[in-house]
């Protein structure tokens, strides 16, 4: 009697090892558990062939902390002349404008890049 086993041809017959640790497992588990998947292997199939990576990038948002930082430093700053001499100076209303216009063209940046 010949052995089946010899015979058979895998469908897939290209092997990736990965190393994980168990945590990574766990999670991985917890995963396909929440999609009612019980096998690994065509679990990490999908994932690879078709998940998606979320990849962000900071930038946009590093310019957006700068410029509050320096409205915030500005504001501050106008607070403090304002208590000592009671008067606003339209400059300083002005300059206040200026980088709520640059706060809120970096914000609407942000927001229209965050589809793609």
């Amino acid at each position: 009697m010949r052995n089946q086993k010899k015979d058979y041809k895998r469908k897939r017959d290209v092997q990736i090892l990965i190393m994980i640790d168990e945590k990574e497992r766990d999670l991985i588990h917890k995963r396909m558990n929440a999609m009612g998947i019980s096998n690994r292997s065509a679990y990490l199939r999908k994932m690879a062939l078709n998940g998606r990576i979320i990849l962000v990038r900071l930038d946009s948002v590093d310019e957006m902390v700068r410029l509050l930082s320096g409205a915030t430093d500005s504001i501050n700053q106008i607070a403090h002349r304002v208590n000592e001499t009671k008067n606003i100076y339209p400059a300083d209303i002005d300059d206040l404008r200026k980088m709520y216009d640059e706060l809120y063209a970096q914000t609407e940046e942000i927001l229209r890049r965050l589809p793609s």
